[in-house]
């Protein structure tokens, strides 16, 4: 159903609340929002209506990997997933791989732009420290050639939205440059670099970091290292897996107090295959990763991603760490919106497209809603 009006107790627009209030909807974007009696017979929404969330880094779900199925039809099915647990716009990600599979989820990418709730492709590796592999496959990790650049700028410019994680140690701040200047989202991560060669990367045009804290350079009194650059430039976006198992609650609130902006952090899911199924585990590059009690791991414990979707990090940042639902909300919706530059979701502004959510005070999505058509539910 194509709604032209739609009416809760509490609507978020981004910036604050609005009480018993309609959002006013045309040709799936926002019109406005007034009170509720503007809009007389007007559906009413299962929850409060907030703006649909904002996902940089899901590497799958619906029981597939972008990994294992880089076409539009795996984005489609990892979009759809998400999307009933809130997720309007999402980044799919590709782990670390051959650049064959690197090529096959850019040209999958391309293909589905435009459909509902892709917002565009994150490549988190291979160009990375093999110190700080993590879960990465260090068969596959390797420096940044001329070819991949030029791979890279190239789906850059063809994209909506394109990001790249690498280590400031696997490319050149040329490199750096060339892919910034060619419009892709340059992000810092899987380093063990120093403070002098993050603020390099960051100089170079790196205007993100990836999964702050994991598979990073610590920050120490005497050596910062990444996380430290990361907190101190303003320049600076950085995400955030609050899963409870990535990051220490007390190292979350430290950072969420002292990033220096106008930059901000942001919640990822760093999403796996899981999300929405009852799956045990899954193959990632050939091995075998296992699903237990919320953590996903290798056979030796290492962290393989997080059986979360990202509405699941708003709860836990809400709930468990008491952080105002405002202030939650746009850790979910705005700042990742306007980590990548996309200034028309994110928000219920006039103009911004009718991306949204009706959240349930325990913080679950009862209905999603892209371009104000109502998506499937969880």
């Amino acid at each position: 159903m194509t709604l032209s009006a739609i009416r809760a107790g509490r609507i978020f627009d981004g910036h604050s609340w609005h009480e018993d209030a309609a959002l006013h909807l045309y040709r799936g974007r926002v019109v406005a929002i007034t009170p509720a009696t503007e809009a007389e017979g007007a559906p009413v929404a299962p929850g409060w209506i907030v703006p649909g969330l904002v996902d940089l880094q899901v590497n799958g779900g619906g029981g597939t990997m972008l990994n294992d199925d880089p076409t539009p039809q795996g984005i489609a099915r990892i979009c759809a997933a998400h999307a009933g647990f809130g997720t309007t716009a999402t980044m799919v990600t590709l782990i670390t791989d051959r650049p064959e599979v690197t090529r096959a989820a850019i040209d999958a990418a391309v293909i589905a732009t435009g459909q509902p709730g892709l917002l565009g492709l994150h490549l988190e590796g291979p160009h990375f420290d093999p110190r700080r592999k993590g879960t990465h496959d260090p068969a596959l990790i390797r420096q940044m050639t001329a070819e991949d650049l030029a791979v890279l700028t190239a789906a850059a410019r063809a994209l909506p939205h394109l990001i790249c994680t690498l280590a400031p140690e696997a490319a050149t701040p040329a490199q750096i440059a060339a892919l910034a200047e060619a419009g892709a989202v340059v992000s810092l991560g899987h380093s063990d670099c120093r403070l002098d060669q993050a603020q390099a990367g960051f100089d170079a045009g790196a205007r993100m970091v990836t999964h702050l804290f994991n598979a990073m350079s610590p920050l120490t009194h005497r050596a910062p290292g990444l996380t430290g650059a990361a907190l101190d430039d303003g320049r600076v976006w950085a995400g955030l897996i609050a899963d409870g198992f990535h990051v220490d609650p007390a190292a979350l609130r430290i950072a969420l107090r002292a990033k220096a902006g106008p930059g901000r952090m942001f919640l990822v899911s760093d999403a796996m295959s899981t999300i929405g199924t009852d799956l045990t585990g899954f193959q990632l590059n050939g091995r075998q990763i296992f699903r237990k009690e919320g953590r996903l791991t290798l056979a030796d414990g290492t962290l393989a991603g997080a059986d979360i979707a990202l509405i699941d990090a708003l709860r836990h940042v809400h709930l468990q760490l008491g952080l105002p639902l405002a202030e939650a909300l746009q850790l979910a919706t705005l700042f990742p919106a306007q980590a990548v530059g996309a200034t028309d979701i994110g928000h219920l502004a006039p103009g911004a497209r009718a991306d949204f959510v009706a959240l349930t005070p325990e913080i679950t999505a009862a209905a999603t809603w892209i371009g104000g058509e109502q998506v499937g539910t969880p």
